[in-house]
């Protein structure tokens, strides 16, 4: 059910699933004190093609209303992809690191200097977008950053050949 919400968020735009994601890690946030020290929320960025293509950011939907309901600044335009995710389908965990190092940076006249960004993403699974992302606004002068998605794609096991 949460796999075919994600996927009306990503694909049909439904907004309600967005508010619904942003109710959700507003209570994620508030029963962990640890997340809530953030200055500022920022989400990962669709690369400007694919974002023409779609019409918009899913990430937007849940985003922008869980930076409301936290009263905090919502920047959209602190981060862009500087280069489209490879056109394969399904990227292997090595694929998905080499696809993102170096594919996130700070948009121009951008400033993170001495924040605490909420990174947001809608579901990690290598963590290497996340961790590229972060890279970008480390750099830039952030203080930290910490990233938050509304799922976690589960790795399914390799079948393996061989007598046991």
């Amino acid at each position: 059910m949460l796999a075919h919400a994600i996927v009306l968020l990503k694909y049909e735009r439904l907004e309600p699933l967005g508010s619904y994601f942003a109710w959700q890690l507003l209570q994620v946030a508030r029963g962990d004190s640890q997340l809530l020290p953030v200055d500022v929320v920022v989400p990962v960025p669709l690369h400007r093609q694919k974002r023409k293509d779609r019409g918009y950011n899913q990430v937007d939907l849940f985003a922008h209303p869980l930076a409301r309901r936290l009263r905090l600044p919502y920047r959209p335009i602190l981060l862009m992809r500087s280069r489209p995710r490879p056109e394969k389908h399904l990227l292997s965990q090595e694929e998905r690191w080499e696809a993102v190092r170096g594919a996130f940076v700070m948009c121009p006249g951008g400033r993170v200097d001495n924040l605490r960004v909420l990174l947001l993403d809608d579901v990690m699974t290598t963590g290497a977008t996340l961790d590229a992302c972060a890279r970008a606004l480390r750099e830039a002068g952030a203080r930290s950053v910490l990233g938050l998605t509304i799922a976690r794609a589960a790795r399914t096991a390799t079948p393996v050949s061989g007598a046991y």
